[in-house]
């Protein structure tokens, strides 16, 4: 009896070490995908982030109209990445809301004025309050929301050229 217990140490390691290494062939997922999908935006209305663009606020979303809504920051580089496939989106007839996350509205306008502007209204979101409502983990991240003001669908990172027939094609299933 004595000699099996001086097994089980060797077994219990041998258990740790196959545990490990399935934990280390298992795909890891970087993303974490927003529990609000199918729920409704959060109540929220953000004071303008630049002059030139129209405040944002949860009503903006209930007018019958689908619209993509996208997380940004002039100091994300993916964010400038993305900005080439943004006005693709504009120009093929996507109405494309934003807020600015942590911002200052001077740096929000450079980034404007470097990358381009597709959005028709922009909120600034000092806090991130609105950022976590949605469910968003990061910048830059997209949504599109039904004209009913619910989110129906959620691009994580930066939009690629890739991406582009995938979120119109989400915006016409949201109509």
């Amino acid at each position: 009896m004595k000699r099996w217990i001086l097994w089980v140490p060797l077994a219990m390691f041998f258990g740790f070490c196959a545990l490990f290494a399935y934990h280390l062939a298992r795909p890891k997922t970087e993303f974490v995908a927003s529990t609000m999908i199918g729920r409704p935006l959060p109540e929220f209305s953000l004071r303008a982030a630049v002059a030139d663009r129209p405040a944002l606020a949860t009503a903006d979303f209930r007018d019958g109209k689908p619209r993509l809504f996208n997380v940004f920051a002039s100091w994300c580089i993916p964010c400038a990445a993305e900005a080439p496939q943004l006005e693709m989106l504009r120009r093929r007839g996507a109405d494309i809301v934003a807020v600015a996350i942590r911002d200052r509205p001077d740096d929000v306008a450079d980034f404007l004025s470097r990358y381009g502007n597709p959005y028709s209204r922009i909120g600034a979101d000092d806090l991130s309050e609105v950022q976590l409502g949605i469910g968003s983990s990061g910048v830059p991240e997209t949504f599109v929301i039904d004209g009913d003001g619910m989110i129906t669908y959620q691009h994580i990172g930066d939009i690629r050229a890739s991406d582009v027939p995938v979120l119109l094609q989400k915006l016409e299933e949201a109509r």
